[in-house]
């Protein structure tokens, strides 16, 4: 039995005895309202700051509910946040283990009331903070088992490594809450334990409600559609490692550089992605010569640093640099403000956004009356440019308030975003959304006719996993499908580094599908030498690229115009399977063969006590 295997069964143990003790301790009524209402509290808190990456509020619920309730109603309480919150946040492989991640906190709350149920405030941040630390420690281990690869102390020390700052959030964001408001909830849930009485059934209907309602939705399909194109984007890499703008297509900087954004937020390293022995990086290292204008590098900036490649030295140039000298005096990039706004992201990226106030303050001048942008200043607004400013402005209130005005009135009865008075398609909608995404907007609850944004895109996905460019036109798929991809994940510029992969025996690529941890966007370990990476734990732009030349469209169909980013001209431009490795055989930390019995008796032994401990404690403390 591989031991990736052998994990799913012990973390289906962990639940079903987890829900099996809850079920078997015969709660009353009373306490299943309250277990019921304080998971609905834990989603809600979930869903409210799920634009603070790993700071909720969710572990400090969980934790006071074992505290107060006991064990068992504790891990209900996590179990079911976990599965009901992902109704929002998506479903996946995680699911099962954020379930038993905060299941095992209520329990872990349980113990602390061995003490007394009168706990000092540090006492309960402190409990918070470690209750964090060892979700983050559970989750960092279902990676190994989600994704394969070596069982190895040096590898999971590579991910713990990695994760210190999201871990950290995590904790720190738990110890806020804790002090902020622990006593009070604790004492609350303790009257209510001594009382065993619920005097507003209609606020405890009303809590139910909202915990079982979700379960008849749909679940999103942002993260498995982003999945598939992922997969098809892959499918389409000619052999020089570049992407043309259709399949087939010759090869070119520009869409090379948006297939790669597109990648990496579907949580794919570049690097990890070649054709005829070359990766996208590759590519664009051979073909430097064409990166001249702004546009151009700022696109190659933020494609090469969501590859972890350094821009500051590739091809013995320094892209950042060369930039950053590009400022005109009045601190615009081409006097454009799509341009400037996409220079702004890229250095910032790169670590050189000191100094970029005079430019901010350009593109709040050239702001139209409407509250968007247009291609240069004083031209009509339009959704590519307006979202590419948000996205290098997200903290301006001046551009969040008047962005999101205009695509609110500028929002097509489809859900979708289009060019002057042309019909929706699926760049102008990505952009649009990134920016919505990047000033903590939720794209899905800003809608026209019904639809949202990311419905839209998700109408405009084909079977076999890309994004056609309208309801009428597939032109230009692929470089459409990169675009709409980092809108399709959730995700704005500039995108995070995704791990590289252990690299598979078979020549056929595979794709890591995005996981999320406490709510969060997908976030993913870097690299450690030596030490095999491994997927993510868990966290672009229309038209353009630089000196892409148009690309052929359909007879008979009239190409939209796409905003684009390069230095030619001020206007807009014509838009232009997975096999499986055998499973390494897991190791110790010394480097020997560890056997698979060994792995499922350690296995076995965390879950035996993990269980077993709370449940004699409650026994033997009449919980």
């Amino acid at each position: 039995m591989p031991w990736q295997l052998a994990s799913f069964l012990i973390l289906g143990g962990v639940l079903l005895a987890g829900f099996a003790w809850y079920e078997r301790s015969r709660p009353p009524a009373q306490v299943v309202a309250l277990v019921a209402a304080l998971a609905a509290l834990a989603i809600a808190g979930r869903i409210a700051f799920a634009a603070f990456p790993n700071v909720k509020p969710t572990t400090d619920i969980v934790v006071f509910a074992g505290y107060a309730l006991g064990p068992a109603p504790g891990f209900a309480v996590g179990a079911l946040t976990g599965l009901v919150s992902n109704f929002w946040f998506g479903q996946g492989p995680w699911t099962p283990w954020q379930m038993a991640g905060w299941g095992l906190c209520g329990a872990m709350g349980a113990a602390l009331a061995l003490g007394g149920r009168n706990a000092s405030r540090l006492t309960l941040a402190a409990a918070c903070g470690f209750a964090g630390i060892a979700y983050g420690v559970l989750l960092n281990f279902s990676l190994m088992a989600t994704y394969g690869g070596d069982l190895s102390i040096q590898r999971f020390l590579a991910l713990e490594a990695r994760a210190i700052p999201f871990d950290a959030a995590h904790a720190i964001g738990n110890v806020a809450f804790a002090l902020l408001a622990g006593p009070a909830l604790v004492r609350m849930l303790v009257r209510f334990r001594q009382r065993f009485q619920w005097r507003t059934p209609a606020l405890a209907t009303a809590l139910l409600l909202v915990l079982v309602l979700p379960a008849a939705l749909p679940a999103p399909a942002g993260a498995a559609g982003a999945i598939s194109a992922s997969t098809w984007l892959q499918s389409q890499q000619n052999n020089d490692g570049g992407f043309g703008s259709s399949p087939g297509s010759s090869s070119s900087a520009a869409v090379t550089g948006w297939a790669m954004l597109g990648l990496e937020a579907a949580s794919r390293n570049p690097l990890d992605v070649s054709r005829g022995g070359h990766t996208p990086v590759d590519y664009l290292r051979a073909n430097l010569g064409s990166l001249t204008s702004a546009g151009d590098l700022a696109r190659t900036i933020l494609a090469l640093e969501g590859a972890g490649v350094d821009p500051r030295d590739f091809g013995n140039r320094d892209l950042v640099s060369q930039l950053a000298k590009r400022r005109a005096s009045n601190g615009s990039f081409a006097g454009w403000p799509g341009t400037t706004a996409y220079s702004v992201i890229a250095l910032r990226s790169a670590g050189a956004g000191g100094g970029l106030d005079q430019t901010l303050a350009w593109l709040g001048k050239v702001q139209n009356s409407d509250g968007g942008w247009g291609d240069v200043p004083g031209q009509p607004s339009n959704p590519d440019v307006t979202g590419a400013v948000m996205q290098a402005m997200p903290t301006s209130s001046r551009a969040k308030k008047g962005g999101l005005t205009y695509l609110r009135n500028h929002q097509r009865s489809n859900g979708g975003f289009g060019i002057g008075g042309g019909a929706a398609n699926s760049q102008s909608t990505a952009w649009a959304v990134q920016g919505m995404i990047a000033v903590g907007a939720e794209p899905a609850t800003i809608a026209s006719g019904g639809t949202s944004g990311p419905e839209y895109l998700a109408d405009r996905q084909a079977s076999d996993g890309h994004y056609r460019y309208s309801a009428t036109s597939d032109q230009t798929s692929v470089w459409v499908t990169s675009e709409a991809l980092v809108a399709a994940a959730g995700d704005s510029l500039p995108v995070a580094s995704p791990p590289r992969q252990v690299q598979p025996s078979s020549s056929s690529p595979t794709i890591t599908p995005p996981a999320s941890r406490a709510g969060a966007s997908p976030v993913v370990p870097a690299p450690v030498p030596g030490v095999p990476a491994s997927p993510p734990s868990g966290q672009s732009g229309s038209g353009g690229g630089a000196n892409a030349a148009p690309p052929l469209v359909p007879k008979g169909v009239v190409p939209t115009p796409a905003p684009k980013i390069e230095g030619d001209s001020p206007g807009t431009g014509l838009a232009p399977s997975e096999g499986e490795s055998p499973a390494p055989h897991p190791v110790s930390a010394d480097g020997a063969p560890l056997s698979t019995s060994s792995a499922v008796g350690i296995g076995f032994l965390c879950t035996a006590l993990a269980i077993g401990a709370p449940w004699w404690l409650g026994r033997r403390y009449g919980w």
